[in-house]
């Protein structure tokens, strides 16, 4: 997995990397293949915003979250891409199963 963490406004201290890092370390467990991860993170006036975007099996998977503090935000953008990550492979899922049965019943 390759992690990309950019700041804009904002200096990426080693422990910001790690939480992040840390935090999107269960995406990782949800593919065998490689995934690359880019992570923007954006302070305006108060609020810390974060957005990331996966790629993975050529499809693009994108997040964002803003919060008052950036530990924070970085902990809801982790849960917002796990649980777009479940529903994109259920999917998938899904539309496997739908077209092996009707293969198998010869549509």
């Amino acid at each position: 997995m390759k992690i990309n963490v950019t700041g804009q406004h904002v200096e990426v201290t080693p422990a910001m990397r790690d939480h992040i890092s840390e935090k999107l370390q269960r995406i990782k467990n949800h593919f065998d293949q490689p995934i690359d991860i880019n992570v923007i993170l954006k302070i305006e006036k108060l609020d810390h915003h974060i957005e990331a975007n996966v790629r993975v099996n050529g499809k693009d998977i994108f997040a964002q979250t803003s919060g008052t503090d950036m530990y924070i935000a970085i902990d809801d953008l982790a849960h917002l891409l796990d649980r777009q990550i479940i529903k994109q492979k259920e999917k998938n899922q899904h539309n496997r199963g739908g077209e092996s049965i009707r293969h198998l019943n010869g549509e």
